[in-house]
């Protein structure tokens, strides 16, 4: 039984996945009345009752469930909670922490079907693409708990038999601030690193997603962490305000766009609180005319139309060298008029819908605004209609490839971040650099050749924290993420996280007399 305060009503709770209604999900069927805050260890209704944000289904257009902003009063509850939480947690050895991060793993791992399915219906993506995610999550905190124990100092010898030694220690309570493009996955991403080092962490999701990372949180709680140790506040940027100004955060991650990352920045620094911030990007993927044909067409698709290219390290603009630009161009407009686009939930849907109306519209936008500035339109940009009449309503666009472009288009500059592939030609690999760096992002990039000194050479000289050699899109959580420039700093996944999410105490010791000027 949970004490009812005044600032929160918490009812004994089923977890949401046990729920009826949660179970066999299937398109246009889910409305969701459940509270989707979580802190103290249990769902929380919000006291404002006024401002809702409706919620949509990207696949149907109908609403899906209201979002209810977290006040001032409820971030203090939730990062009150966390604190408290970490105060146990923090005193846990690093083996301790493993065993419950490789159960919660392991409980992910065992509903990952039902978890997919509801990140599907409140993002839009393929079923296909969504188990993925939900496997990366379980990964990344398997991943995490692995390295938990193996924090550790250095000792440090001094002369006369004195020493120093560092301990490697917790930031105290991390925020995380969601994007709506892999909210189960971007939860998990955060928090991961953050729970290992010895953290809490209060999660913001995207106002447009506020589902599945209630789930993780729950999950969370089921595996044995204490109750606060994970919270969701739900909310839009003034939640987010809330959260990067409050005293008690140590440390704010924050996946998003630009213009957004600089505010989270400019908050953050009132209170000199550590950052990492993801963000944008229009990242070059250069095709040489010795690459494998086949191999670069592939790479090309899943570098442009993965989450129906609402993707932030996407490779926008294919530079494709000019001998093999009929042949790959070719090859790229038939593969990508191919692409099944419809209900997400289908195991043979390839391309789900977009986010939302807003959304479409603006990456329609961006279409018709690139065929002013002259590009030529090979196939799709168009709204798409599935025959079934139930997705009538729902946010399609078919994937597009646009061709004709020049570097100073703004279909080549901005970010779409929707299913549009840009196509450009190019001479040598001196000029393609120059135009391929020629951008204030810097969040990731390809290549492809059969050189291998290219390859390397290439990479060395791409500026972005990612480069991909003959293949794109490939994240394993082994690997450090982020960008370069107005991409972003500070890294996700592989060991250096673990930098991110703590602090190093240096301790010496004297053995011997204090020898003073005084």
């Amino acid at each position: 039984i949970h004490k009812v305060s005044l600032t929160k009503f918490i009812m004994a709770q089923q977890p949401i996945l046990s729920l009826p209604e949660f179970r066999n999900l299937s398109t246009g069927t889910l409305e969701i009345k459940e509270a989707l805050n979580f802190w103290g260890g249990a769902r929380v209704k919000s006291k404002d009752t006024k401002n809702a944000e409706p919620v949509y289904e990207p696949a149907t257009g109908r609403l899906l469930c209201n979002m209810f902003p977290c006040g001032e009063e409820e971030v203090d509850e939730a990062i009150k909670s966390a604190h408290s939480a970490f105060l146990k947690w923090s005193k846990l050895s690093g083996m301790e922490r493993a065993r419950i991060m490789l159960e919660a793993a392991r409980i992910i791992r065992e509903r990952r079907n039902d978890i997919a399915r509801l990140e599907v219906i409140g993002n839009g993506k393929s079923i296909t693409e969504a188990e993925v995610d939900i496997d990366v999550a379980w990964q990344c905190i398997e991943y995490f708990a692995g390295i938990a124990p193996t924090l550790a100092g250095q000792h440090i010898q001094l002369p006369g038999g004195s020493f120093a030694y560092t301990r490697r220690e917790p930031l105290c309570v991390c925020v995380g601030i969601g994007a709506w493009n892999y909210p189960f996955q971007i939860a998990a991403w955060k928090s991961a690193p953050a729970l290992a080092c010895g953290n809490a962490m209060v999660f913001k999701p995207s106002p447009m997603t506020p589902l599945t990372a209630v789930i993780l949180a729950e999950i969370y709680k089921e595996a044995g962490v204490p109750d606060g140790l994970f919270n969701v506040v739900q909310g839009a940027a003034e939640t987010g305000t809330l959260l990067c100004h409050h005293p008690m955060v140590a440390k704010v991650s924050f996946t998003g766009s630009v213009p957004t990352g600089k505010k989270v920045m400019e908050m953050s620094a009132k209170g000199v609180k550590q950052v990492t911030l993801e963000l944008g990007g229009k990242s070059p993927l250069i095709i040489f005319k010795d690459c494998e044909l086949e191999n670069a067409v592939k790479g090309a698709l899943m570098a442009n139309f993965l989450t129906q290219g609402e993707v932030c390290c996407n490779g926008t603009r294919v530079f494709v060298q000019r001998e093999i630009m009929k042949p790959f161009v070719e090859e790229v407009v038939k593969r990508t008029k191919a692409i099944a686009v419809g209900d997400p939930l289908l195991e043979q849907t390839r391309m789900g819908a977009l986010i939302s109306k807003p959304h479409m519209e603006k990456v329609l936008g961006f279409i018709n605004q690139a065929q002013e500035q002259g590009a030529k339109v090979l196939c799709g940009g168009q709204p798409f209609v599935p025959s079934d009449p139930k997705l009538k309503g729902g946010y399609y666009v078919s994937p597009c490839v646009l061709d004709n472009c020049r570097d100073d288009m703004t279909c080549v500059k901005e970010e779409i971040f929707g299913p549009v592939m840009s196509i450009l030609p190019f001479d040598t690999e001196e000029e393609v650099l120059q135009r391929a760096n020629n951008t204030t992002f810097g969040l990731a990039s390809g290549v492809f050749t059969r050189d291998i000194a290219r390859a390397h050479r290439v990479a060395e000289n791409l500026q972005a924290g990612t480069c991909f050699i003959n293949n794109y899109n490939v994240s394993p959580v082994e690997v450090p993420f982020g960008g370069y420039k107005m991409s972003g700093f500070g890294r996700e996944n592989g060991v250096v996280t673990i930098e991110y999410y703590s602090q190093l105490k240096t301790v010496v010791v004297e053995m011997g007399d204090v020898e003073s000027l005084f």
